[in-house]
């Protein structure tokens, strides 16, 4: 590589991570060593089936009570980091969770471990509006995007890392993965109480009774919004494939687990080497065309998976999803904050959240019951048109949407809303990287 090419890409890279307040680094942090600690998700089934003995009907069972869990927490995660904060509702959900994962590795009456399992997947999602609502508080509107992007490349990366060490602890005890992930989990609630500040905007009297108006029947009778949601959960529908219809075709195929687990590796890999250099091509580009091609690609992505015939094919269209993928997640987030109220962001993002939550349950009765009646080749034509559907439903619903395009710095709008939390949004001179609260960008509205 020569010197030039070098100064050009830490030139890219110094502008990637400029310009964001230090308490987002913070909260990225404590998403980074969370991620890193991941253990529970990744090999429930195989402790379940192999350590513990249990059949794997049982297994599947317990893998739908973790995600139901997080169906029901989605919600509540929402409401408490509306009313208790952003900072408690981490610090509590994170937590529950170091506790309850403790717990997990030291059962073993099979009542017990399907009870537990279902308090670790609420505990473990519940951070989650108050992390996207907290990143909404602190970010200025025109670098969410780049936030959302650098917080979703932290998830992929502690995964990818976390999979290949969870594998290797797994060869000598279970146990030791799971206090290691308590551990791990628990770190991130000290940085979270030791360097995280509370985030949610500070109101007026008329503000308050605002807030107090956005309930989860609000958000529900938002019609605009949940037509994002419903969107969010067809794509969310497809990207699952990845990790639920594929290895089941794979195997059905005459592949190996080991082809598998090459062809899937690409994902991760391609995520954390483009997330980057990506979202600073697509970051003030329009929202709308965005969110339309990655629908797209997502679904002939995983359609093209019908004509996969090896290894190197699987991969080409692991690829092709996974570039969808890498649009979708920061553009997607950054359109659900731009829809949210700024005093009911925990709730809308619980909403949102509840979309992937729910995709997760269904993804897998839709791939086991597609391909046992009809074959693998009908859940690739069915992601195909869900994804059409996605992305024609993305086309006709931004049209209407008022100021879908990116806000720029001290536009009106941004004005208004820093007006409403009582920031000096309007001095523009200050350095970006000291603003942590009161900025959004879009129009705060109470129903």
């Amino acid at each position: 590589m020569s010197v030039a090419s070098a100064s050009r890409l830490g030139r890219a890279a110094r502008e990637s991570i400029s310009g964001l307040p230090q308490a987002f680094w913070w909260l990225w942090t404590s998403t980074l060593v969370n991620r890193l600690g991941g253990f529970v998700a990744t090999f429930m089934a195989l402790y379940l089936t192999l350590d513990r003995g249990y059949s794997a009907s049982y297994a599947g069972l317990v893998a739908s009570l973790h995600g139901l869990g997080g169906v029901v927490s989605s919600l509540g995660g929402g409401v408490m980091a509306d009313r208790l904060g952003r900072r408690p509702t981490l610090l509590i959900a994170q937590s529950a969770t170091a506790g309850s994962v403790a717990l997990l590795g030291f059962m073993s009456d099979p009542v017990s471990i399907a009870a537990v399992a279902f308090l670790v997947g609420m505990t473990s999602n519940a951070s989650r509006p108050a992390v996207q609502a907290m990143m909404a508080d602190i970010v200025r509107p025109e670098d969410r995007v780049r936030a959302f992007s650098l917080n979703y490349w932290a998830i992929n990366l502690g995964f990818a890392v976390s999979s290949m060490g969870a594998g290797f602890i797994a060869q000598y005890s279970y146990l030791a993965g799971f206090l290691i992930e308590a551990g791990m989990t628990l770190a991130c609630a000290v940085v979270v109480f030791l360097k995280v500040p509370e985030s949610r905007p500070a109101a007026t009297d008329r503000q308050a009774g605002a807030e107090a108006e956005v309930s989860l029947l609000t958000v529900l009778r938002d019609g605009r919004y949940m037509a994002v949601v419903g969107l969010s959960f067809l794509v969310a529908l497809v990207f699952q494939q990845g990790s639920v219809g594929l290895p089941i075709a794979m195997g059905r195929a005459g592949f190996s687990p080991a082809d598998y687990g090459f062809a899937i590796a690409v994902n991760g890999i391609l995520i954390v080497a483009l997330q980057i250099p990506v979202t600073r091509f697509i970051e003030h580009r329009d929202p709308r065309t965005l969110l339309v091609i990655s629908s797209l690609l997502a679904g002939y992505g995983f359609g093209l998976t019908a004509f996969a015939g090896s290894v190197g094919v699987f991969a080409l269209t692991v690829c092709v999803w996974t570039l969808a993928e890498i649009v979708n997640a920061p553009t997607q987030t950054g359109l659900v904050v731009q829809l949210s109220p700024v005093h009911g962001r925990g709730r809308y993002q619980g909403v949102y959240t509840l979309s992937w939550s729910v995709a997760a349950l269904v993804a897998p009765l839709m791939s086991g019951a597609v391909i046992d009646r009809f074959g693998a080749q009908w859940l690739w034509g069915t992601c195909a048109v869900v994804g059409t559907a996605a992305g024609l439903g993305y086309g006709v619903l931004m049209r209407r949407l008022p100021g879908s395009g990116r806000e720029k710095p001290g536009s009106g709008r941004e004005k208004e809303e820093a007006a409403a939390v009582g920031s000096p949004a309007a001095d523009t001179s200050t350095d970006r990287g000291e603003k942590t609260e009161g900025i959004d960008g879009v129009e705060a509205r109470t129903a």
